[in-house]
């Protein structure tokens, strides 16, 4: 089963978060910091929401997905973050389904031009996923500059 995540999963969410951040980059996150964050959105729509799977009543797998507007197509582009399955559960098609699932309400949505997501150049195997799901390789290199 697909959810919306509520308020009552956001101690779940930290520790998919967290769990992410070391397995991908070997980063760990402040929890205090990302409390306050994961608590943001979910207490604020507008900023994103998240998508949780559920079997057997446990979540298993969560996507956030975050906006961003282009004025060249008078749509959102739906970005796809924070994507975490549980290592048990992995290998089974889960994300396959949130993904399904978020591209099946994207399209029902006029307000929505397309689905985006950003993966860490040498997580091929995700990669490889994405290529698997029809994504393709953006035109663009993204670049950033973070405040510390």
């Amino acid at each position: 089963m697909i959810r919306k995540a509520k308020l009552r999963d956001l101690e779940m969410i930290i520790d998919y978060n967290q769990a992410l951040a070391r397995e991908t980059e070997g980063v760990g996150l402040d929890r205090e910091t990302l409390f306050k964050g994961v608590l943001s959105l979910l207490s604020d729509e507008a900023k994103g929401c998240y998508f949780l799977y559920e079997e057997g009543g446990k979540v298993v797998g969560q996507l956030l997905v975050t906006y961003e507007w282009s004025d060249w197509r008078n749509a959102n582009f739906w970005w796809i973050q924070s994507v975490y399955v549980h290592p048990d559960y992995r290998r089974r098609g889960i994300f396959r389904k949130l993904f399904e699932f978020l591209k099946a309400e994207a399209e029902k949505e006029d307000t929505v031009c397309g689905l985006r997501l950003y993966v860490e150049e040498r997580n091929l195997p995700a990669q490889a996923t994405y290529r698997k799901l029809a994504m393709n390789p953006s035109k663009y290199l993204m670049y950033e500059w973070e405040k510390t």
